[in-house]
């Protein structure tokens, strides 16, 4: 008895930990997601004074191309290389680790060097086609550096992550982004928009030398690695990289036709206020698919082998990631209008019809991401593309439907109709592949904070009076407290806290 009793209390305690780090982890990127979207705000708010509009457009002209380029020549590995230094880690195998490096910093040198020979190459031809001249290209022939440089960073934070060194992975994005502030704001005002590729090249080169100071920290044993052998042992590396770009391509691509679309029936003006408002709803929860992706897929994937870790860390990371952004999503439908005007101005408040209906569709969202990175982490790169595919595709139609049919609102539906099917898809396949479900106590808790969200949603959309704000408030206020009291139960929260003060005490 004694000994069952000891078995669950190790049970307890291991679940409570596994807790703790997912919020741990959703806690630190969201902070740093945070911080790189007020970074992102100042900076284009210094772009916009010292460069103007021109300026801002140069830069972001230069910035896409670019990176249409690096989705082409990167072969995704900085996101497919995270499972497999994952998966070596979770063996626990030094010497199956270091070769796993070796073999991932191989390629990324390959690829990068693709990347700049190709920019160096088509420069002429990427000035004439992105500005309609040949001015820009000796610009493209000096930032054809920041193709390699990224990518060598990229490999870098990739060892970070895959090794779980998640402080050290944060302090490189944070740091990073506020050198790239920093070294913008002199250069744009003495030499204004020549200032523009040196800022890039000098950018690129801090965040290099930023991973490379917290990567070099970790101790791994050196092994060498030919080409030949890098690219013999990095197939299956590369095949599902290839799969997720290919996926980013369409996502792009997708993005691209909507806008156009947008622009033919609506005009310019309404392509900035859907512009706007896609910002907003992509990053004001962007803090939760920040975590998943930097420390949720690396643990997945280093127990990709057990579906029964699988299933159990898929309805962890589920649990915390809608008990986080049910009270966040609740608070974007009350207070949406207010934080318009903070961001943008009050001409933008028609966005707020798309933003509304749109948050409702983040509850789907959380979920069918928790459950499809399980593909990602067991590298299923045919299933992966033909499942991403699928869902671009009537993901676009939707929403070329619902803004023909009901302007901004309408996309706004759409967004919620696409990530309810996408939910659904995810669950089936994975059902059927690996044998998932979901908890009861996740089904329990997802049931209660979506009810609270329908309806704060209905009275917003129902009632449009001032007075909205007093029931829509109490809804808050009541998501907000099941939300604490249900993450205290499973982290002990109140516990860690009295426990770190007594000890700072």
């Amino acid at each position: 008895m004694s000994e069952s009793k000891s078995d669950i209390q190790a049970t307890t305690k291991e679940q409570t930990s596994n807790y703790r780090s997912v919020f741990k982890a959703t806690s630190l990127f969201g902070g740093v997601q945070v911080y790189q979207i007020l970074i992102g705000i100042i900076r284009s708010k210094v772009i916009a004074v010292l460069l103007g509009p021109a300026g801002m457009g140069i830069q972001g002209l230069y910035q896409s191309t670019l990176d249409l380029i690096k989705s082409v020549t990167a072969l995704g590995l900085e996101q497919s290389a995270v499972r497999d230094i994952s998966e070596a880690n979770g063996s626990k195998n030094e010497h199956l680790i270091a070769r796993t490096v070796a073999v991932t910093r191989r390629l990324i040198w390959l690829t990068g060097m693709t990347g700049l020979l190709l920019t160096l190459v088509l420069s002429p031809w990427l000035s004439t086609l992105t500005f309609g001249n040949h001015d820009y290209t000796w610009g493209f022939v000096i930032l054809s550096s920041t193709l390699l440089f990224n990518q060598i960073c990229s490999g870098q934070k990739v060892l970070l992550q895959g090794l779980r060194r998640l402080k050290d992975l944060a302090k490189t994005t944070a740091i990073g982004s506020t050198i790239g502030l920093l070294v913008s704001i002199p250069l744009y005002y003495w030499i204004g928009v020549k200032g523009i590729v040196p800022t890039m090249v000098l950018t690129s080169v801090a965040m290099l030398l930023l991973s490379w100071h917290y990567s070099r920290k970790v101790k791994i044993e050196e092994v060498k690695v030919t080409t030949r052998e890098a690219i013999s042992e990095g197939r299956s590396m590369m095949k599902m990289g290839i799969a997720m770009s290919v996926s980013g391509i369409l996502v792009a691509l997708s993005a691209y036709v909507l806008r156009w679309f947008i622009r033919q029936q609506g005009g310019v003006e309404e392509v900035g206020l859907f512009t706007a408002g896609f910002i907003i709803v992509s990053t004001y929860i962007g803090m939760i698919f920040s975590a998943m992706s930097t420390d949720y897929y690396p643990r997945l994937a280093a127990v990709n082998k057990d579906n029964s870790r699988c299933r159990e860390i898929i309805n962890q990371q589920a649990e915390v990631a809608i008990l986080i952004s049910s009270p966040i999503i609740v608070f974007g439908m009350v207070f949406m209008p207010f934080i318009i005007r903070l961001i943008y101005s009050e001409s933008f408040l028609p966005a707020n019809h798309y933003i509304l209906i749109a948050l409702l569709g983040m509850m789907f969202k959380v979920v069918s991401w928790s459950v499809s990175f399980v593909f990602l982490a067991k590298a299923e790169s045919r299933l992966f593309m033909i499942n991403e595919t699928i869902t671009n595709l009537y993901g676009l139609a939707f929403n070329l439907l619902g803004y023909w049919l009901g302007g901004l609102a309408g996309l706004g539906i759409s967004y919620a109709a696409m990530y309810f099917i996408y939910m659904i898809q995810v669950y089936i396949i994975a059902r059927k592949r690996y044998g998932f479900g979901f908890s009861l106590s996740f089904k329990r808790v997802y049931g209660i904070l979506f009810l609270m969200v329908i309806a704060c949603f209905a009275l917003i959309v129902a009632w449009q009076s001032a007075w909205v704000y007093l029931p829509s408030i109490v809804i808050l206020a009541g998501c907000s407290f099941y939300s604490f009291y249900e993450l205290n139960k499973r982290m002990q929260v109140m516990q860690y806290v009295k426990q770190r003060f007594k000890r700072d005490v």
